[in-house]
């Protein structure tokens, strides 16, 4: 098993469980994304990643609920075919390959392209539903490092607002989330 495949599993627990228990109701709650609700977060998730990964590497995730009628299910239909990718030794020699995003070994553009969103998101979910905002530490501090030196590229692609100031000497996770442009 792939050092990718144990990291995913680790952040994907962390969005599971804060999909599991989003309080009723609260899945229309206002997120921290402009103009999404907590809904919208996973929407994101199930609507972007599949076609990413098909478009790459050929890899097709079997469809699941959608987001509207249940997005904790749909967010684990898709996680759970991630997972088994990962887990499956016959992907290790799976390439991925995209225009803009290049070639990767597929685990490595899982770790780059997945990982740090769902990581991310898993703080917005939890942000716009009031349920714990603590994000696996180890995982921080490697998206940290690997996305503050491209400050500049990432603003430019816009996948970023402005980066929130924060007091000096501020943890690593509300540094993380203030760099990706939302109010820690």
């Amino acid at each position: 098993m792939s050092e990718v495949a144990e990291r995913y599993r680790n952040v994907a627990r962390g969005f599971t469980e804060r999909a599991a228990a989003v309080p009723a109701g609260a899945w229309g709650n206002p997120a921290p994304c402009a103009g999404w609700v907590a809904r919208d977060v996973v929407r994101h998730l199930v609507e972007w990643v599949p076609p990413f990964l098909e478009a790459g590497a050929g890899v097709e995730l079997a469809a699941g609920p959608g987001a509207d009628e249940d997005p904790a299910g749909a967010w684990r239909a898709m996680s759970d075919g991630i997972q088994a990718l990962l887990d499956d030794p016959a992907s290790d020699s799976r390439e991925f390959a995209h225009p803009m995003a290049g070639r990767h070994p597929l685990d490595q553009a899982i770790a780059m392209f997945i990982l740090s969103d769902v990581l991310v998101h898993t703080w917005d979910l939890a942000r716009a539903t009031g349920l714990d905002e603590t994000l696996d530490a180890g995982e921080v501090k490697v998206m940290l490092a690997g996305i503050e030196p491209m400050d500049e590229a990432l603003r430019a692609s816009g996948h970023y607002g402005p980066r929130v100031e924060v007091p000096e000497g501020a943890d690593e996770q509300t540094r993380l989330i203030a760099f990706t442009g939302r109010q820690p």
